[in-house]
């Protein structure tokens, strides 16, 4: 399977304390309609943690059915228990998405043999292509570059989304194996891109999806110049987008562009109203709002 372009990570709409499945659908056609390759339901920015396994599943299902081939699907089915990571990813294998998006195992820190046998056994119950998730900053525990290049080596393990904050890995990884790059952070996805990422798994284009789809097109067509232009002018809303922690904002900014309700899910909450200011501000000056 070819991983390019632009993947948006989706929100999970919530409306009293439910899924808001028609602000969902609406979303997903908006996005497709934008030209992205691909929606990631119940990634961090699907607010994975706090769905609980009903919800998780149906947002897959629901989002699979909405696009209807139309676009790539990776559903995010990682967990820190290698048991549930399988169980989410055969489910998601029967729904029929074209991928999974596996995190590194949280929280209890496994070891790298760890790492490697979790990501493996996974991607031999699924049968689905797998995305790997490198993400410290969340999961206290960096894919450590050999281990990439062990599980490279597994047909099913075809892509790494990057969100390590460190360009320098790109040129790592490509140089150690064979493997799809993609940009976790939108801020560096440009950088990436020039060292030979393939594209991004972005937040931003839940707000943005047509200029961060035609930013990483530009890349891939090597026309640098152009997509420097683009993320020179969303800068500002790539940075902002992580005033607080991930999903909180880029929520917020959908719900000022009459999206979204803002609604969260402890012990996710609402901006505090210098970060809200601030955020808002921010929109205005990109022409979001």
């Amino acid at each position: 399977m070819d991983f390019f372009g632009c993947y948006t990570a989706i929100v999970t709409p919530f409306r009293d304390h439910e899924v808001d499945y028609a602000a969902l659908h609406k979303l997903v056609d908006e996005q497709i309609e934008a030209g992205v390759t691909g929606l990631v339901p119940v990634g961090t920015t699907g607010e994975s943690p706090t769905l609980n396994f009903e919800d998780h599943i149906k947002v897959i299902e629901r989002v699979n059915s909405w696009v209807n081939k139309r676009c790539q699907v990776i559903a995010g089915t990682g967990a820190n228990s290698t048991e549930e990571a399988i169980h989410l990813s055969k489910l998601a294998a029967e729904i029929g998405v074209d991928a999974t998006l596996q995190v590194s195992p949280y929280y209890n820190k496994p070891s790298a043999e760890g790492l490697y046998r979790h990501f493996n056994k996974v991607a031999e119950a699924s049968g689905l292509p797998m995305v790997l998730y490198n993400v410290p900053g969340r999961t206290g525990r960096e894919i450590p570059l050999d281990i990439v290049l062990r599980l490279s080596k597994i047909p099913l393990v075809q892509a790494i989304k990057e969100a390590s904050g460190n360009v320098d890995r790109v040129s790592a990884i490509l140089n150690a194996c064979d493997i799809t790059v993609l940009s976790g952070d939108d801020n560096l996805t440009l950088p990436m891109m020039a060292l030979g990422a393939k594209g991004v798994i972005s937040v931003a284009s839940n707000v943005i999806p047509a200029e961060i789809s035609a930013m990483a097109a530009l890349a891939l067509q090597g026309d640098f110049a152009a997509a420097l232009r683009i993320h020179r002018n969303f800068y500002p809303l790539f940075r902002d987008l992580f005033i607080e922690s991930n999903p909180i904002p880029v929520k917020a900014a959908l719900a000022q562009m009459g999206k979204i309700k803002e609604e969260y899910r402890l012990p996710l909450c609402e901006l505090d109203e210098g970060k809200r200011q601030k955020l808002m501000a921010t929109l205005k000056e990109v022409g979001v709002i």
